[in-house]
């Protein structure tokens, strides 16, 4: 890793010099080595070269692609349709959890956790073909906006990330989407929002079947969880899905601890990254005590396993895609 060291101090010192295709990143430790080690790991004179076949970067979505306060974006869709629901219908509503969310109490939503969450999505999602799901969630994300930001959500990705997922791709790497958000949901789009098409997206999955409606064959949502792609499943669901260990993972809270524990600790180049969200003017200062993207053990751990901890407020000098910041 000498030249990887040594280009590390090269940027930190000459950075400005070179076309900068982080601006969003100030000029700081965080932003020098990420730069330095895409360039170690894709110089064919380094001796950390990674051929691009091998060059495989991966990101959670909630928290570290686009915001997830007050509560992850799904769930606000989620609530939007099961409000929809339940007034059709009021006997959907079989448990508290459930009543708070027809009720839009966020604050009750969110102390249930993720049962709460899955519980809430199962009876929200089902009943819809793919196709009809996705196109839903396609149009709400146009109209509907952020309770306390009045945003977009999608004016609500992260500006920095996005210039980062470009200069991986720019320099060689396969992107991923590892969360877990629901694949249909993620899929409907992350690939006008991030450049990652539906092939590279890995999510939580729900129980789905095959069949012919009408003569036409379908994928149909029914109820129920088939796969949860979060903690020890992101591991199991990178292994399965992609077949490659990641070189390259992104982050943000304790949900992502097993995927970067277990991509980092092969041999090999290999960088992890947190995003830790310090920042309460432009966007939310949470960690330890959230009941959303905790990161407790991530900051206790990481620095010590090399993983970059990327502090929103003094790194970035820009933080949404849209126009506040």
């Amino acid at each position: 890793m000498r030249l990887f060291s040594l280009i590390v101090v090269l940027v930190l010192t000459t950075g400005t010099a070179f076309s900068d295709p982080l601006p969003s990143w100030n000029a700081d430790e965080a932003k020098a080595r990420i730069l330095a080690f895409v360039d170690a790991v894709t110089d064919p004179k380094s001796e950390d070269y990674v051929t691009p076949a091998e060059r495989i970067a991966v990101f959670d979505n909630d928290g570290t692609l686009w915001a997830e306060k007050p509560v992850y974006f799904q769930l606000l869709y989620a609530l939007d349709r099961l409000k929809q629901k339940a007034e059709a219908d009021p006997s959907i509503l079989t448990s508290d959890t459930l009543k708070a969310a027809a009720a839009g109490d966020l604050e009750k939503v969110a102390e249930s956790g993720e049962d709460g969450l899955l519980e809430i999505v199962m009876v929200s999602h089902s009943g819809l073909t793919v196709d009809e799901f996705q196109k839903d969630v396609a149009e709400w994300l146009e109209t509907a906006r952020h309770p306390t930001k009045q945003m977009a959500y999608t004016d609500m990705t992260y500006q920095p990330m996005l210039e980062l997922l470009r200069h991986l791709r720019d320099n060689g790497f396969t992107t991923y989407i590892v969360s877990g958000g629901g694949l249909h949901f993620m899929r409907a789009f992350a690939e006008e929002a991030y450049g990652i098409p539906p092939e590279q997206v890995i999510g939580s999955t729900g129980k789905t079947r095959y069949e012919v409606v009408d003569g036409v064959p379908t994928i149909l949502k029914d109820p129920g969880i088939a796969f949860v792609d979060d903690k020890a499943g992101k591991p199991v669901a990178i292994d399965s899905r992609i077949g490659r260990l990641p070189i390259f993972v992104g982050g943000n809270s304790d949900g992502d601890f097993q995927m970067l524990e277990w991509a980092t600790s092969a041999e090999g180049p290999r960088l992890g990254v947190l995003v830790h969200h310090t920042d309460d003017q432009r966007e939310w200062a949470y960690d330890r005590d959230s009941h959303v993207g905790k990161l407790e053990r991530g900051l206790e751990e990481g620095p010590g396993r090399g993983w970059i901890l990327i502090d929103m407020a003094k790194d970035w000098n820009r933080v949404w895609s849209g126009a506040a910041n």
